[in-house]
């Protein structure tokens, strides 16, 4: 292992490579014909899957910062944000690619914080790291690819909701950007991390009564949003059941913030929200719950008068 006080640019790009191979090799799947090493990784997918790829970023003052977290939890979040993508598609993790961009100057205790908590979080989700790249840049970002896999036609999409579904959540909301307001507000460390809801994006995609579904990054409101827009609708959601963690409005007025607009506006939960099949006289809500193996919150329905009622729409602040 290099020294942890030597700069990046004293290791050079070879032995950096070299160091995340020998992090990441443990758990790169047969799947894989060729990982890191080469040009190119080469895949050889499962008869009848087709792919899910998608890729996000991490850039430093934008979506994280030196000091309000450990290095572990910049690279973990930096993953756990693309695989809650894969989980609102459905699919199962199959490889990631991390390009990773860094100042010459930087440490090396730095560099090796933030890939090992990245391929931490990737061997906890069976999601091998099988390439990416080491760019010089002012700043540092982590720019992630990652490659899925689900049943061929059986992908969750946006796209297909109708008047009279119902919307539903898993987990709570609001616990995500409450932990990023709390730590700016008092200058404690950012500890929460998201869990990217896989198994049950997975079982939704096998129930036939799911008609879409989105992860909530951006918060409620604007990701409810996109749900709705490709089929130009609207929904009535009751902010009453809107499924909040214990002690959540006591800890926003604490530092001044309204509890509804956090869970409207301020992003970061990475939990499901998903449109259903409305059943009659029966509610679905016992099964979902049982099929998912997590609390499941039914929030409202889809109507066809476009624009949501019952929750303040606001724009994220994390994005253009």
């Amino acid at each position: 292992m290099p020294r942890r006080a030597s700069t990046l640019a004293d290791i050079g790009e070879k032995a950096l490579i070299e160091h995340i191979a020998h992090l990441a090799g443990r758990s790169v799947g047969s799947g894989w014909a060729l990982s890191i090493g080469d040009d190119a990784a080469i895949l050889r997918p499962r008869s009848g899957e087709e792919l899910v790829i998608s890729t996000d970023a991490q850039v430093e003052s934008v979506h994280f910062r030196f000091g309000r977290e450990s290095l572990r939890s910049v690279g973990r979040r930096a993953l756990i944000v693309n695989l809650s993508d894969l989980a609102a598609m459905g699919a199962r993790p199959v490889g990631v690619f991390l390009s990773l961009a860094a100042p010459r100057a930087a440490t090396f205790t730095r560099f090796d914080g933030i890939v090992r908590g990245f391929v931490e979080e990737a061997e906890r989700h069976r999601c091998p790291l099988v390439g990416g790249n080491l760019s010089r840049a002012p700043q540092w970002s982590l720019h992630v690819t990652v490659v899925g896999a689900c049943r061929r036609g059986r992908a969750l999409r946006r796209r297909g909701v109708r008047p009279g579904d119902l919307l539903y959540v898993t987990g709570s909301l609001g616990r995500g950007a409450l932990a990023r307001l709390r730590a700016d507000a008092l200058g404690r460390p950012l500890t929460f991390l998201p869990t990217p809801r896989l198994q049950a994006g997975r079982a939704l995609a096998r129930l036939p009564g799911t008609r879409s579904c989105i992860d909530i990054s951006d918060g409620l409101a604007m990701d409810l949003e996109n749900l709705l827009a490709q089929d130009g609708l609207g929904a009535e959601i009751d902010a009453n059941r809107l499924p909040r963690p214990r002690g959540f409005a006591r800890a926003c007025g604490a530092i001044g913030v309204d509890p509804l607009s956090v869970i409207a506006a301020g992003g970061e939960d990475y939990e499901l929200l998903f449109a259903f099949r409305a059943a009659g006289a029966s509610s679905p809500d016992p099964m979902l719950e049982a099929k998912l193996g997590l609390p499941v919150t039914r929030i409202g329905r889809v109507v066809r008068e476009v624009g949501i009622r019952g929750l303040p729409v606001e724009g994220s602040p994390h994005h253009f």
